[in-house]
């Protein structure tokens, strides 16, 4: 046991020591890792750990000592073998090995005592767990529970816990407690029925599991192949800047006009906030469909409920916000999201292999710009009393720092009742302060005029304050995307030489979508022997995440650009050299 001392902020005294706890009884286990697993160690193995590590804070009820705080954790290690869990054989993104479970072994509980704690107890737990995420697990190694026992004068206040995403989900986490809590005040827990992490694995690897692996990959590829590639494309995205400032909205006024939009349509409360998150997005974006990413734990199976492992792999929400009125919205939102949710477990190498194919097909880029993630009804509701809900904020928005996501919008839906309390992290260039707050203020709008009637989508931005993108008069919406002709052939240029892009009516056999297809004229210049694939290919390889632009449908290749690089006609003229789609053989003219 190690231990030392210190004073903190107006005189504080605090110490510090570590304990040591020991745990046995299981079986020794070796297997293949769960799909869910192999996707979180590959983030872990490429990810900045302040992002992908997971952190909880468990208030510890009255008359619990330090020893049976730490008894109850070495019980739930004893327990689930998630926990007694490490991968040696993850070195690389492709190399995951095995994942082997431990019949026995020890683990570390940072004791912190305090005279007395901060002025906020629970912010300054909620502080101390941010703090433990910034250190990589090693995942050949390390236990996946970094645990701190916040104590005053001995008695225990607070766990502050961040475990590795591949040991556990917020579900998990969630599990955790509430089975930590029955352990601390008396009571006893039941055999665990759950599967075990590598029973999981061998269901997924079973015929039945490989059919729903297969099924989920088929769905994703028909959104990736026909969604618009990019929520949000329009001429204020910034390329790769992703830095984007927390702002919390906490809103009883919301909260109450979701259980009254609830009781007027019949849809359960997380649907009714699904679709009104979505229809404002969409509204926001300038988009007839929402395409987000909805993180799903993957607890629909009684097998599953209460298993603590990492179970959570995204699901890919596509709803159509064609209306013409919320409620219709509405009425569509309950089956997509039953549809995105139970397509969501799938091998994620496989999945990112179908998604660089289907994007090379299509000629477009798949970006994770839109999330939503809704871990209300995994955090459990809050129950205040009357007092305490008076006083909670008809309205309140506050900033927090500035974080780099690889996202343009990313929510976090942490209450719905009695209070509506959600983070958002909006593109600072597509939402200036002041907008992302109107974009809030506009989701409370919103909720409050579904509560009492059924809203007309043409009256959005008279509802809600919050308008559409702008977009100049040169762009069109092709194939479900808005683009710009002038910016891809700009991008061809940068690539295969001088080059022209029109849009024609749709109508040929190799073009999704009804709104038009994209030919580009493209001057060979020296380079006689310049082929639409080569073209195509050299465009993909740049691999342009500007939004608003799509490979053409079909190239023409010709010798010298005209006169006038700007008339189609003139292009038209010319002599060609060869032509086609670009994805197969080139067709010789």
């Amino acid at each position: 046991m190690t231990s030392h001392s210190r004073v903190v902020g107006d005189n504080r005294r605090t110490s510090q020591r570590t304990l040591t706890a020991r745990f046995g009884g299981g079986t020794e286990r070796v297997g293949p890792p769960t799909m869910a697993q192999a996707n979180m160690i590959r983030c872990i193995l490429r990810d900045d750990p302040v992002q992908i590590n997971i952190h909880d804070v468990w208030p510890v009820p009255a008359d619990v000592t330090v020893h049976s705080a730490v008894d109850a954790l070495r019980v739930l290690v004893e327990r689930h073998e998630s926990l007694r869990t490490t991968f040696p054989g993850a070195v690389s993104l492709t190399e995951l090995g095995e994942q082997a479970v431990a019949a026995e072994g020890e683990f570390t509980v940072v004791v912190r005592d305090h005279d007395a704690l901060p002025s906020e107890p629970a912010q300054y737990a909620e502080a101390v767990a941010r703090d433990a995420r910034v250190d990589r697990f090693h995942l050949d190694r390390d236990f996946p529970l970094r645990i701190t026992l916040l104590t005053v004068e001995e008695v225990p206040a607070y766990v502050c816990l961040v475990a590795s995403h591949a040991a556990a989900d917020g579900g998990a986490l969630t599990i955790l407690q509430e089975e930590w809590r029955t352990l601390v005040t008396g009571g006893d827990l039941p055999v665990v029925k759950a599967l075990a992490p590598l029973d999981l694995a061998l269901d997924e690897l079973s015929p039945a599991g490989r059919r729903k692996s297969e099924a989920s990959l088929r769905y994703w590829e028909h959104i990736i192949r026909t969604g618009p590639q990019a929520m949000f494309a329009e001429p204020r995205v910034v390329p790769g800047d992703h830095a984007q400032a927390q702002l919390t909205l906490r809103s009883r006024r919301a909260g109450t006009a979701l259980t009254a939009a609830a009781s007027r349509t019949g849809s359960p409360a997380p649907t009714v906030l699904l679709a009104a998150w979505c229809t404002l997005v969409g509204h926001r974006a300038g988009q007839s469909t929402c395409v987000t990413a909805a993180p799903t734990s993957n607890r629909h199976s009684p097998a599953l409920a209460r298993s603590v492992t990492a179970l959570s792999q995204d699901s890919l929400l596509r709803l159509d916000l064609s209306g013409p009125t919320f409620d219709a919205v509405l009425r569509k939102a309950w089956g997509a999201a039953l549809d995105a949710y139970r397509h969501s477990r799938f091998d994620s190498v496989r999945l990112w292999d179908m998604i660089e194919r289907t994007t090379h097909d299509r000629g477009s880029h798949f970006g994770r710009d839109v999330v939503f993630n809704d871990v209300s009804t995994v955090l459990g509701a809050r129950q205040d009393d009357a007092r305490t809900q008076a006083r909670e904020p008809g309205l309140e928005l506050t900033w927090g720092p500035d974080q780099e996501l690889p996202t343009r919008v990313l929510t976090f839906v942490h209450a719905t009742e009695p209070v509506l309390r959600l983070a958002l992290w909006a593109d600072r260039h597509l939402f200036e302060r002041h907008e992302a707050e109107e974009f809030l203020t506009g989701l409370v709008l919103l909720l409050e005029a579904v509560a009492d009637h059924d809203v007309p989508l043409d009256s959005l931005t008279d509802v809600t304050g919050v308008r559409p993108a702008r977009r100049g008069a040169d762009w069109r919406r092709i194939d479900g995307c808005w683009v710009s002709p002038q910016a891809i052939a700009e991008a061809l240029g940068a690539v295969a030489g001088t080059a022209h892009v029109a849009v024609e009516p749709a109508g040929r056999e190799d073009v999704t979508g009804t709104e038009g297809r994209l030919i580009a004229f493209v001057a060979a210049g020296d380079d006689l022997t310049l082929t639409p694939g080569r073209v195509h290919a050299a465009l993909m390889d740049a691999r342009p995440t500007r939004p608003e632009v799509l490979a053409p449908h079909w190239y023409v290749i010709v010798p010298a650009p005209p006169s006038a690089p700007g008339d189609t006609d003139a292009w038209r003229r010319l002599p060609v050299l060869t032509e086609g789609n670009g994805r197969s053989a080139a067709d010789a003219t």
